[in-house]
Order: structure tokens, then sequence, then C-alpha cells
């Protein structure tokens, strides 16, 4: 018998980016905000066709913060971008104890930005929900799937709840548990009739006590007689093609039963007339003295001795 235990995966829970830690003058966050935006577009048609995109918006940013040291406004920089390594001048996202431009916060896996919603963390990078669970959770040892809420653990793997049945009926384990072939778990019933020796007289399984004879295991109550169902008292037993008879019954299958006293014959056995005989029981019917071979003469089922025979008949 094996033990199983379910229990939550252990997943850290979802972050959210830190909001900017105060608001400036809205009017300059927006221009900055959309500068900002301006220059991921020109980034993303600048690489297609060639276009030194970098020092274009680092001049027209150098432009944008001179025009407003004219106008008596001093625009300092945010934080610089744990991604791109520039300075920040429009709206900053704090994660991960680092500030990014809020379209460089991405998932490591798949790129995906991670501004307006929950990420996962592991190694100090960003993950989205989807890659976080196919990178990292544990999988499931029958589906092959992440195991995103409560994760079972038996046979040395890890399974989803649902997915951790018998496998051969396909049937939830209830509380008496299951039994393991091959690392495999199945269900008591399946696992006794699949894989429990058989009882070579009932053909049922054996699952205690049991006795050992004729190269096979036997249920105590099913080693008897083949022919008479009895036991055997004496502890010993006769075989004939593999399976057990008394005394009796063996050689009646034998044909070694006496005509006469209708006992096993065990010793010397003398036949005629296609039957057995002891030698003690194989006598004239008339004066019963006793027979020899190419002696007597058979009249019915009964033998005579010559003389007798020639008297009589």
């Amino acid at each position: 018998l094996s033990a199983m235990s379910s229990t939550p995966v252990p997943v850290p829970k979802p972050l959210l980016p830190s909001p900017p830690p105060t608001e400036a003058a809205r009017q300059l966050d927006e221009l900055l905000a959309d500068l900002g935006h301006m220059q991921s577009k020109l980034a993303a048609a600048g690489q297609g066709a060639g276009v030194p995109v970098e020092s274009l918006l680092d001049n027209m940013l150098g432009s944008l913060t001179r025009d407003l040291q004219e106008l008596g406004i001093t625009a300092a920089p945010a934080g610089v971008c744990a991604a791109c390594r520039k300075p920040i001048a429009g709206k900053v996202l704090t994660a991960l104890g680092k500030t990014w431009h809020p379209e460089h916060f991405t998932c490591a896996r798949c790129g995906r930005e991670l501004d307006k919603g929950p990420f996962f963390e592991q190694g100090g990078r960003a993950f989205c929900e989807e890659d976080y669970h196919q990178d990292f959770s544990p999988r499931c040892a029958y589906c092959a799937g992440p195991i995103r809420e409560k994760i079972l653990t038996a046979l040395e793997q890890t399974w989803h709840p649902e997915h951790f049945f018998c496998a051969h009926c396909g049937k939830m384990f209830g509380d008496e548990g299951f039994l393991e072939r091959n690392g495999k778990p199945y269900c008591h019933q399946d696992f006794l009739a699949m894989f429990a020796p058989k009882c070579q007289g009932c053909e049922r399984p054996v699952m205690d006590n049991y006795l050992s004879a004729l190269q096979g295991i036997w249920h105590t109550e099913c080693f008897v007689c083949t022919e008479c169902l009895s036991g055997f008292t004496s502890g010993s037993f006769f075989e004939l093609e593999g399976r057990p008879y008394c005394e009796l019954h063996f050689h009646q299958r034998q044909g070694t039963i006496c005509h006469v006293c209708g006992r096993p014959v065990t010793g010397h056995c003398i036949t005629a007339a296609g039957r057995s005989y002891h030698p003690e029981h194989f006598v004239c019917t008339y004066c019963l003295g006793r027979l020899h071979k190419g002696t007597f003469r058979e009249c019915g089922d009964k033998m005579y001795c010559q003389p007798c025979h020639d008297k009589l008949f």
C-alpha cells in the first residue's frame, strides 16, 4: 500500500508594478509619455528602414529638454531604465527593485508588456502567468501539463489530483488507497485480478493463507480430491495429470480397483478379462481356490477354475 498527499502548489503570488512615487506636473508627464510612445513606434519603423533611430530620438529629447529649460521648467530624469539603460524622462514603472520604461518591462520569455497586469518573478526576471507556469510549475506525471493549483504527490511524482486514478479501470482511489506495480497505481480489485497469484483450484486470486503443491498454489479449502472434493486429512494425496486425488479415486482413475472387494490394489495386481484383482481375491467363485492365469474359465463376470467350470457348466 502506497501513500499519497494533496497539497497546494507553492506558486508565488503575482506581483503588480508600483505606481509612480509622485505625480509631477500633469502636462509635462503627458508630453514626455507621448514622446516615449513615439520613441517605441519610431524604433520599430526604423529597424526596417535602416534609420539611426537612437540618434534621432536622443536629439529630440535634448531639444525638448532645452525648450523646457528656457520656459523655466527643469525635467530631472526619474531614473534609469533597467532594460535599455537610458534615463526615464516620462512615466516610470517600478518593479523588482528597479525602474523601467513602461514599454520595456516585458515577459522574459514571450516579450509581452507587463505594465498593466500581474506578473511572476523568478531569478530576478519577470514572467507573464502562462510562461511562468510553463517554465517553472511542477508537471503532472499523467498529462505532463503544469500544475497550477493543488498538487498531489505519490510514487515519487507529482500529479493533478483529478489525474491520479487506477491505471487499469480509471476509477479514483477511495479510503482504501492504491497498490503500485511498475510505477503505476492500481485499485485493490484490479491489482489482485492482474498481478496476484491464482489458485490452481478455483483460479481466483490468493491473498492470504495458501498451500503450495503440484507446482502451484492453492487456497487451503480448494486443495481437495478432484473427484469427491474431500480433503486430505492424512496429509497425503495422489497426483494424476496435475490434479490431486484421494487414494480410492486415484486408483479408480487408473483402473486398479479390485473387482471383488472394490478397494484399491496398491501392491501386486492381477489383471484378467480387463479387470483388476488383489492376488488373494483372484479365486474360483465356486470352490474359492486360487486361480492362475491361463487355468481359469469365465462365465458372465465370474471366474472359475477348470474343474468347477466343467462340473457346473
